[in-house]
């Protein structure tokens, strides 16, 4: 039973678990275990398939990489990394994205057709399984008694015709007395739905069909700004006019006039990205999976366990801009690109360098070389072999298991319409020197899009500064675990259980970017190699207490009792306990209540990741000044080296963060409280007619200190602004014009995290009537409190964030979600309707201020409203076949609800962390099994 080593009967559940089997799987209608476990009301937002985030992001402050392709789980929203993730009871390897050396598991890894169920349990439980069970432990129970065969197939589609799905599975099994074998081979295929084909993502800012705002100032004609004319000392701000032919002209007399080729830049030449982006990442899976046990003679069983899985996935992002100059903030070589007078395409007459112009920017996204394309491809072994059994010793039955466990996650990422600096920075210097470089072609950054909208940047130019990256990560998880569980004596009460045992663990990963990207001569996002490794040598003991039984308001009274000492190789020693008390004052109430010690020791890439960026979608206070602008905002920005007349304008939403691990990085300890009580009235089931009934109502508090991550960069910016706090303020520098071009943002044991609230659950069944048999379960989480502190120069800053959504990266925190589940059952027919409920959301809208779109314009806020899905889903399966047959059919958001739109999320006009991708989503599925 997840939550405790000691065996048991699952109705002395000392925390809260959830259980979902195989038939809420299905009914879900989707493919993934993960889609499955975000759709919970306790869980939080994590990365999906529906997050078209790769390296046109960069690289959060983690080391973890963005994850392209991956899917995670997040409970009480604490993060990924603070939920555990087990198979069979076994510590299940970290995932790969090629983009970092992540500290959270990657579900795509596990094929659902393998589960036979899921245990969460929605407690701390670091005394029982160690590091990262602070908020949680997901727990999957892989098919073992299978007798038979089994097929089936899935297909689905949305109701504008794209995102299609498909999977096929493939099971077969033997269960006998001395031998059990389980094989399964299965494929999934999803199809990516383009961001151009809904409204809601069709443009940066939903719901703005122009650029007006959020938009990029990397443009297919080109941006020139900042640029002073060493002839005229004139300041230039110009972007090439459409349908100019060959070589723009340059009018020094009157610049953007009517005889020159070029015009004011404005809002309304900035680029559309978003036409380029996906709302769902294509995927596609393979997997192959078995399991046997032998049992070698009455006391003993051998266990062996196999999978591989191969997951190829793709991102895409608009073509990539170049932005080059002191005021561009790539913080890399693009930052010292100069134009020479000698470049045949240079319209100007003159070198465009740090010298003649000291905060100029050039920028230019080339049509011509397609999107940037992000291709994974992931492959995950793992191996597994034990014995378990069972001796006697005096009366007593003892039990005990070994399992020596090795899995692998390697990963490889090909990116396409990616820009060698180095090579971009010859093609603009001096012709000469370019000529002496064999396949070095001057390249044109001033032409635009030509005459016909050709583009005028040739192949021959895409050739020498286009190359095509290659990053590859891995890790690597060796396991081995020995337990031993019984009872040692009676006590009045009853037997003393306990359990006990020993693990050891070796981690290793590594992020190996592309040899360009390494040398620092990518146009793109940089970054550098990661790799470490750590072990740890642990030891656990629990005890099960019963401290009186069958007595008046004491049918049972259990003190549970759990410790765990882990010696990490990073960091040293620690220890970890956890007790809890389970009280039955009567046969149908149970009251409950633990107290946790957690513990998360920092990951490989926490610890070893090197330097690397992160660009995230930020509204930079400073920017734009004037007589509207707070005296106080302007005084500050002055203050941090901004000038105070409104001449610096952001010029891209998104701002540069640079992130990276910290080897100084200790563990991040946690305290969680959890107490509950369970209602399951006995006069209910004894009466024919009612059917049956439970209720289940838990409180969890949870204290997270010296919390692993970066303060929030966009709480960290206005912050800074708005309290000049050195702290806050530090690693924060701008250029004289005030452009940001240094933010450093590196992770730290911050000050913490505190979060609470309650979860509610009701279960009721009819009894078999003549119209079936009818069964509804409601499940609600409430988030009474969710704040982060962090450090100031005057202790520390707290932010709530219950009721909010941050936008980005995204994160949701809605203060009640809740699903409803009615199943209904009759003869050869089945029907399900679930409806989704997540709670509304406030976010700042300050990235559209003066749009009308904000709900509240004065406060600078917008609220997203509350969203309800329903599913819907009926089943014909004929019980003169012993339901061996059975066809599915089932809509997904039936009544096509649209996600709320998002002003500050950095994608596709909404959160996809929390919402589904817009649209109704149609399947069938059809199932034949022997088993």
């Amino acid at each position: 039973m997840t939550g405790s080593k000691i065996r048991q009967s699952p109705l002395e559940q000392n925390a809260p678990v959830t259980t979902l089997t195989e038939e809420d799987l299905r009914r879900s209608g989707a493919n993934s275990i993960a889609d499955i476990l975000q759709r919970m009301p306790t869980s939080g937002g994590a990365l999906n398939t529906k997050f078209n985030s790769s390296g046109n992001f960069g690289f959060p402050p983690d080391g973890g990489g963005i994850g392209a392709g991956a899917a995670q789980v997040d409970l009480r929203n604490l993060g990924s990394n603070r939920v555990l993730v087990l198979v069979d009871g076994v510590r299940w390897v970290n995932g790969s994205s090629a983009s970092g050396v992540s500290s959270a598991t990657d579900l795509n890894t596990i094929p659902t057709s393998i589960i036979e169920r899921v245990e969460v349990l929605e407690d701390g439980a670091s005394a029982i399984y160690g590091s990262d069970a602070i908020a949680g432990v997901v727990n999957i129970i892989t098919k073992k008694d299978y007798d038979g065969f089994g097929l089936s197939a899935h297909s689905g589609v949305t109701s504008e015709g794209d995102g299609q799905t498909q999977e096929y599975n493939l099971s077969w099994g033997v269960s006998g007395d001395d031998t059990n074998m389980f094989f399964n081979l299965a494929f999934n295929d999803q199809e990516e739905i383009y961001a151009s084909d809904r409204d809601i993502a069709s443009y940066p800012i939903p719901g703005v069909e122009d650029c007006a705002a959020g938009c990029s100032a990397g443009t297919p004609q080109g941006g020139f700004f900042g640029i002073i004319d060493p002839n005229t000392g004139r300041e230039l701000n110009l972007t090439t006019n459409d349908g100019v032919s060959g070589i723009p002209v340059y009018d020094p007399a009157n610049p953007g006039g009517p005889n020159d080729d070029f015009h004011a830049f404005t809002n309304a030449d900035r680029f559309n990205f978003a036409q380029y982006n996906l709302v769902q990442a294509p995927l596609k899976r393979w997997s192959a999976f078995s399991q046997i046990s032998q049992e070698l003679n009455d006391s003993v069983t051998m266990r062996f366990k196999a999978l591989y899985n191969n997951r190829q996935s793709r991102n895409q992002a608009a073509p990539e801009p170049l932005f080059i100059g002191p005021d561009a903030g790539n913080g890399n070589l693009m930052d010292t690109i100069a134009i020479d007078v000698s470049n045949p395409y240079n319209p100007f007459g003159f070198t465009i360098d740090p010298d003649t112009s000291p905060a100029y920017a050039i920028t230019r996204r080339p049509l011509e070389g397609g999107p940037r394309v992000f291709r994974q491809d992931v492959d995950t072994f793992y191996v597994s072999g034990g014995f378990e059994g069972d001796f006697v010793l005096g009366e007593r039955t003892f039990y005990w298991d070994t399992t020596l466990a090795y899995s692998r996650n390697h990963a490889t990422q090909i990116k396409t319409g990616g820009y060698n600096s180095r090579h971009l920075q010859l093609a603009l210097g001096p012709v000469d020197e370019c000529a002496a470089i064999p396949g070095c072609v001057p390249f044109n950054i001033f032409g635009g899009q030509g005459a016909n909208g050709e583009g005028t940047i040739t192949q021959e130019m895409l050739d020498w500064v286009g190359f095509i990256q290659k990053d590859e990560s891995e890790q690597q998880l060796k396991d081995f675990t020995a337990n031993l569980s019984g009872s040692l004596f009676e006590l009045p009460a009853g037997p003393l259980g306990f359990a006990m045992g020993f693990e050891y663990r070796d981690q290793e990963g590594y992020f190996q970017p592309d040899a360009v990207v390494v040398a620092g001569e990518s146009a793109g996002v940089p970054s550098s190699p990661t790799s470490g490794s750590y072990d740890s040598n642990e030891f656990f003991v629990e005890f099960d207490v019963p401290l009186l039984a069958d007595m008046t308001m004491a049918r049972e009274l259990n003190l549970s009792l759990a410790g765990r000492s882990q010696d990490y190789s990073t960091f040293g020693s620690e220890v970890t306990g956890k007790y809890g008390l389970r009280w039955r004052p009567v046969d149908d109430v149970m009251v409950r209540y633990s107290f946790a010690e957690g513990l998360r020791a920092p990951g490989i890439g926490e610890l070893f990741g090197s330097q690397a960026r992160f660009d995230q979608t930020l509204e930079d206070p400073c920017s734009g000044l004037d007589g509207d602008t707070d005296p106080t905002i302007v005084e500050s920005c002055v203050a941090l080296g901004v000038p105070g007349d409104g001449s610096y304008t952001q010029l891209n939403p998104q701002i540069s963060v640079t992130t990276g691990g910290n080897s100084e990085l200790e563990p991040e300890t946690s305290e969680s409280v959890v107490w509950g009580i369970v209602y399951s009235p006995s006069w209910v089931d004894s009466v024919d007619w009612i059917g049956g009934l439970d209720l289940e109502l838990n409180h969890f508090d949870i204290e997270v200190e010296g919390a692993i991550q970066a303060l929030n960069a966009s709480t960290q910016l206005n912050a800074c602004v708005q309290t000049l706090d050195p702290v806050l303020c530090s690693g924060i520098s701008r250029t004289g014009s005030g452009a940001i071009n240094g933010f450093s943002n590196q992770l730290t044991n911050i000050g913490g995290i505190e979060t609470s609230g309650y979860d509610f659950r009701i279960t009721y069944e009819t009894p078999e009537t003549s119209v079936g048999t009818f069964r509804v379960q409601w499940a609600n989480s409430f988030l009474s409190e969710y704040t982060e502190i962090f450090p100031s120069a005057d202790g520390f800053l707290e932010v709530e964030r219950e009721g909010t959504e941050i936008g980005d990266p995204e994160r949701g925190f809605p203060e009640w979600k809740f699903n409803v589940n009615l199943d209904w059952h009759h003869r050869d027919w089945a029907a399900t309707w679930t409806l989704r409920y997540i709670d509304e959301l406030t976010e700042s809208c300050e990235a559209v201020e003066g749009l009308g779109l904000c709900s509240d314009e004065a406060a600078l806020e917008n609220k997203l409203d509350a969203t309800v899905y329903n599913d819907v889903q009926l089943t014909w399966s004929p019980v003169n076949t012993s339901n061996r047959y059975a066809v599915t059919l089932g809509i997904n958001n039936l009544f096509d609800e649209e996600p709320p739109e998002c002003y500050s999320c950095a994608l596709n006009g909404f959160d996809a962390t929390n919402y589904d991708a817009p649209g109704q989503f149609v399947y069938l599925r059809l199932g034949l099994n022997s088993n």
